[in-house]
């Protein structure tokens, strides 16, 4: 009889050892999760903030009548489709997060080749608003991928927390799916050829 109780104790206590092992590891991933989502939420803040910025900027420089209409109105749409896409903070994908990162690299692309346009300009390139707009679009440059380097760091520690043993038993049985993270763009790996001859 005594065997008997001794190990329904032992028993007992090793199911309260395995659950409180349980809910300490899930309380765990759901905070490095909700870290990497938190962190998320601030790279779209500072997307939203380049947007902003940009359609200040394109209002400064549509003040210029001869200025080429065509560049704004491209800079305008990749806007528009940058701020459209969005992804689902808890459960991002990696089809989701390309699609995100391509509207972005569109509106990259528009917004640099109006930079560049607006060089020609001597006008609009002394303008203070313009100038305070462009110094302010360059900082924001900075600190999206600062925030996509945290997203990155929160999220790839995360992905590797729910692969380690035995933390992988927890992460499957709660349903933990790896996060997405940001890849640079494709070619970008390609040291990009300049070219000084001006003839």
């Amino acid at each position: 009889m005594k065997k008997g109780i001794i190990a329904i104790i032992v028993l007992g206590i090793l199911g309260v050892i395995v659950v409180g092992w349980y809910v300490r590891t899930n309380n765990n991933l759901i905070n490095m999760k909700g870290q990497a989502t938190k962190q998320w939420a601030n790279v779209e803040s500072s997307y939203q903030r380049r947007s902003d910025l940009i359609g200040n900027l394109v209002k400064t420089v549509q003040g210029a009548a001869d200025f080429e209409r065509e560049t704004l109105t491209e800079v305008i749409e990749a806007r528009a489709k940058a701020t459209s896409t969005s992804i689902d903070a808890n459960n991002i994908t990696p089809e989701q997060l390309a699609e995100f990162q391509q509207a972005q690299t569109g509106l990259s692309s528009a917004l640099s080749r109006l930079l560049v346009t607006v060089e020609r300009y001597p006008d609009i390139k002394a303008n203070q608003n313009f100038l305070e707009l462009q110094s302010q679009l360059e900082g924001t440059e900075n600190r999206i991928n600062v925030e996509r380097n945290r997203f990155n760091d929160l999220a790839g520690e995360y992905n590797i927390k729910i692969q380690q043993i035995p933390t992988n038993i927890v992460a499957s049985i709660a349903n933990f799916d790896p996060m997405a993270l940001f890849t640079s763009d494709a070619g970008s790996e390609d040291v990009p050829e300049v070219d000084f001859e001006f003839n």
